[in-house]
């Protein structure tokens, strides 16, 4: 029998980007950078990214969709599904081709 792999604890800078997402409120939105401070990583918005990724079986606990770019746009790679769910959480997001960008609620883009 193989001997299974020990789970990994996750790394404090986890805990803190999911905590930090999960206090995102309904309808709103933070930068991957916003969150990256508020997580005590300032600089550290791709290890933002990275986290959100790499979500395990639990991406419906963790509002992801709720994280943006810091020009308001959305990943290309999941920007339809996280326009779907901004827009069902009353969100304004605009569509031109492929981009997808948030409205800001002052209605700047």
């Amino acid at each position: 029998m193989a001997a299974k792999k020990p789970v990994e604890k996750p790394l404090p800078f986890s805990d803190n980007v999911m905590k930090q997402v999960r206090s995102i409120p309904r309808g709103e939105v933070r930068s991957y950078a916003q969150v990256a401070i508020y997580a005590g990583r300032p600089g550290a918005a791709r290890g933002v990214g990275r986290e959100l990724k790499h979500l395990p079986g639990q991406a419906t606990q963790v509002p992801w969709w709720r994280v943006i770019r810091a020009d308001g746009t959305l990943a290309p790679p999941v920007a339809h599904e996280q326009a779907k769910r901004l827009r069902a959480e009353g969100v304004t997001v605009n569509e031109k081709g492929q981009v997808f960008r948030v409205v800001k609620k002052d209605g700047k883009a």
